[in-house]
C-alpha cells in the first residue's frame, strides 16, 4: 500500500494515540516531584510519531528507514520509562494503565520494524529520486508484476 501522507499511515496514528494517553496519564499529580521522568516520556512517546512525520517527508528511502529506527528508539525508550514507572509503588494503582501502555509501545515497535523490513528490501530509493522517465519505470514494472498475478490465478493448471 502506498501512502500519500505522513498522516494516513496507520503506525503514525498510533504512535499520536500514545502521546496523548502518555500526556493524559503523566497530568497525575504523583508526577511532580518524581524528576523529570513526566517530561522525558512525554517527549519520548512524541518522538516517536514525530520522527516517522520527518522521515517520510524527507523523500528518499534510506532516510526514511533511518528516521524510523530513530522512532523505534524512542517506542523502546517509552517502554523502559514506563517498566521504570510500573516498578514505582506510589503508581501502583496505574499498573494496568501502565501494562496497556507498554503493549502499545510494543505493537508500534513491531509495525515499524515491518515496515523498515518492507523499505530495505525495496528498489525504490524514494520520491527525491524519481524522475518522470524512473516514474514510468517503476509504474510499467509494477503493472507488469500485477498482470502476472493475474494470470497466475487464471492459468494455473488443473489438477486430475
Amino acid at each position: 500500500m502506498k501512502f500519500e501522507r505522513f498522516e494516513d499511515v496507520p503506525v503514525w496514528k498510533d504512535g499520536v494515540k500514545l502521546t496523548v494517553q502518555v500526556f493524559t496519564l503523566t497530568e497525575d499529580k504523583r508526577f511532580c516531584y518524581r524528576g523529570d521522568i513526566a517530561n522525558q516520556i512525554q517527549r519520548a512517546s512524541l518522538s516517536i510519531s514525530n520522527n516517522i512525520a520527518e522521515g517520510f517527508e524527507r523523500g528518499s528511502t534510506q532516510e526514511l528507514i533511518a528516521f524510523l529506527y530513530y522512532a523505534r528508539g524512542s517506542a523502546g525508550e517509552v517502554r523502559s520509562i514506563l517498566a521504570v514507572i510500573e516498578q514505582m509503588p506510589v503508581f501502583n494503582d496505574l499498573k494496568s494503565q501502565i501494562s496497556d501502555l507498554k503493549s502499545q509501545a510494543e505493537s508500534i515497535s513491531r509495525q515499524i520494524r515491518g515496515w523498515t523490513n518492507t523499505l530495505q528490501n525495496t528498489k525504490i530509493p524514494g520520491q527525491r529520486h524519481l524522475n518522470d522517465s524512473s516514474r514510468r519505470t517503476y509504474e510499467q514494472e509494477k503493472d507488469r508484476r500485477e498482470f502476472q498475478e493475474v494470470l497466475k490465478k487464471y492459468w494455473q493448471p488443473k489438477e486430475d
